[in-house]
C-alpha cells in the first residue's frame, strides 16, 4: 500500500472521502497530551508518520533508527581488518568531536584549544547554513568553533 500512494493515513482518507482533515492523529494526540494548540497540524501521509518529524512517533522511530545504527556500527566493527587507516573510537555511542577531546588519547594528539583553532581555520570556510543562522547570529565569535565541536563522529584516522 505504501508503494502504490495509498496507506491508509489521513491524508489519503480524505482523498477518499473517509474523514474530514489531513491533519496528522498522532499529532494532534501529542500536542493535546502537552496541552498545546492543534491548529496547523502537518499532513499525515506515509512519510510523515514514519519519520522523527511525526510528534506522535519520533520516540519510536529515533528509537528504531539508533537500534539500526548500532547493528550497523557493530557489524562494520567486527568486519574491520586490524591494518585500516580508520578505527572505530566510540562503539558504545556516538561521540561529539568536544567529547572526543576529553579523552586521554586524543589530548595526546593536540589540545582542545589547538583543534578549535584549526576547526576555526575550516569551517569560516563553510557556508552557514539556513538552519544554523540564529545559532551564527547570537555568537558569530564561537560559532564556527561549536558547530566544529558539536559534529558527531565515530571514526579517527590511524596514527
Amino acid at each position: 500500500m505504501a508503494v502504490a500512494g495509498n496507506t491508509p493515513a489521513a491524508s489519503f482518507l480524505t482523498k477518499i472521502g473517509k474523514t474530514q482533515s489531513a491533519g496528522c492523529r498522532l499529532c494532534r494526540i501529542a500536542r493535546e497530551a502537552r496541552g498545546e494548540s492543534t491548529d496547523g497540524v502537518v499532513a499525515e501521509t506515509h512519510g510523515h508518520i514514519n519519520s522523527a518529524g511525526c510528534e506522535g512517533m519520533a520516540t519510536t522511530v529515533t528509537a528504531a533508527h539508533h537500534s539500526i545504527w548500532r547493528h550497523l556500527y557493530d557489524s562494520m566493527h567486527a568486519a574491520q581488518k586490524t591494518k585500516r587507516k580508520l578505527k572505530f573510537v566510540t562503539l558504545d555511542k556516538e561521540s561529539n568531536m568536544s567529547t572526543l577531546w576529553r579523552r586521554e588519547e586524543f589530548l595526546k594528539i593536540c589540545s582542545k584549544e589547538d583543534l578549535a583553532e584549526k576547526a576555526q581555520d575550516i569551517q569560516v570556510t563553510e557556508p552557514v547554513k539556513k538552519s544554523q543562522e540564529a545559532r551564527y547570529k547570537l555568537d558569530p565569535e564561537s560559532f564556527f568553533v561549536n558547530r566544529f565541536l558539536g559534529q558527531t563522529t565515530g571514526w579517527v584516522r590511524n596514527q
